[in-house]
């Protein structure tokens, strides 16, 4: 019998797989691709939960991986749902519950169709599905755990896809084939506390972060490039913890996040933010510590044998000829494009993470036969 991607991810919904804690999904998801004849690997690490499986011979010439997670965000305010958040209940034929979109729905369709795909044509070569449990985390132990794992193991994949939700609007309208990068930076200006009426004998580290967010924020990075969108800073926090008026205080802090295209790295980003806490700091007399924590750096698959096969699938499917993205946050195929080809896509992504998350049940359907798709061109 077919697998039932509805089905599957009703019972993954479930699963309340709120980061970090595993469910009962990776459990469940075990059991169904064991029975189906791929071995598997519980990879954990450092208390997060992984799963490998593999269908096929390690080291075959040829192997299409499927990435993607089953943990969730919290669900926020659970008075402000119409549903239960992990009823995977279904109205006028759209499934609500955390991780319907974001993205259950996409491991579901992944796994169904590698299950029907293997069982029915048995390809020449190996089907693999590394899913995490520490996406919508700090991701140091998830994807990276396993990517660790299958390169001590000797287990590659010759490509990839990363089930994220991925269209904007229209189902098929959108692949990612590159993210930009992301950074975080945090400023700490230090003066000297004093009397605000004797501003004289203090030294106050407020102007001196005015002037400091003033400049990173009015900066252009750049106008963009041939495959992504200008590079962006948002300044995130300004903050003080001053509550009295009649005092200087000695420290203000502040927050930075930069999305940065291929025209940076985190290394030249962060020595440009450096730079320009230096002068200032100068200026004013104060000091400046600059604290970054680095998410990912930019990347691009470039348009090729892979996306043109997605694209296909896509079209086939759909009707619709998918544009080839960069935009968006970060995702763990930033990991992915170290061991191999990688582009992303999935689901319409309008109400991941928020309340009442949901998915039309036929595009859950429709994502299994494009993923089916692209298996058997993949191995024709």
């Amino acid at each position: 019998m077919p697998i039932d991607p509805i089905a599957l991810t009703a019972d993954l919904i479930r699963c309340p797989s709120v980061t970090p804690i595993e469910g009962g999904a990776l459990q469940l998801l075990d059991r169904l691709l064991s029975d189906a004849g791929f071995e598997t690997w519980r990879v954990d690490r450092e208390g997060t939960p992984n799963l490998y499986a593999r269908w096929g011979n390690r080291g075959a010439n040829k192997s299409f991986g499927f990435n993607g997670h089953t943990d969730v965000v919290p669900v926020g305010d659970e008075a402000a749902w119409t549903v239960d958040p992990f009823g995977a209940e279904i109205r006028d034929g759209i499934m609500y519950g955390r991780g319907a979109t974001d993205m259950k729905s996409g491991v579901a369709a992944f796994a169904a169709a590698a299950i029907d795909f293997v069982t029915d044509t048995p390809p020449d070569g190996a089907v693999i599905l590394a899913i995490t449990g520490d996406e919508e985390g700090p991701s140091t132990d998830g994807t990276i755990a396993l990517l660790d794992w299958m390169q001590t193991q000797g287990e590659a994949m010759t490509a990839c896809l990363v089930g994220e939700p991925t269209c904007p609007e229209t189902m098929g309208e959108m692949i990612k084939v590159g993210r930009r990068g992301s950074l975080t930076s945090h400023f700490t200006v230090t003066g000297k506390q004093g009397h605000a009426a004797y501003p004289h004998r203090a030294i106050n580290p407020l102007p001196a972060m005015a002037r400091l967010v003033d400049r990173l924020a009015s900066h252009e990075l750049d106008q963009g490039s041939d495959h992504f969108d200008p590079s962006t800073l948002a300044v995130v926090t300004i903050d003080t913890g001053n509550p009295a008026t009649n005092v200087i205080p000695a420290v203000c802090k502040a927050s930075a996040n930069v999305r940065f295209n291929d025209l940076h790295t985190s290394e030249s980003v962060i020595n440009w933010m450096q730079s320009e806490a230096g002068d200032v700091a100068q200026e004013f007399g104060v000091q400046i510590d600059v604290q970054t924590r680095v998410s990912g750096e930019s990347f691009l698959t470039p348009p090729g044998a892979l996306s043109d096969l997605v694209s296909a699938a896509v079209q086939a499917e759909t009707g619709i000829t998918p544009e080839l993205s960069t935009t968006g946050g970060t995702s763990d195929a930033r990991f992915v494009k170290n061991h191999c080809p990688v582009v992303e896509f999935g689901l319409v992504g309008k109400t991941m993470h928020q309340v009442d998350e949901c998915v039309p049940i036929e595009q859950i359907t429709q994502l299994k036969s494009i993923y089916t798709r692209i298996l058997t061109d993949f191995f024709a």
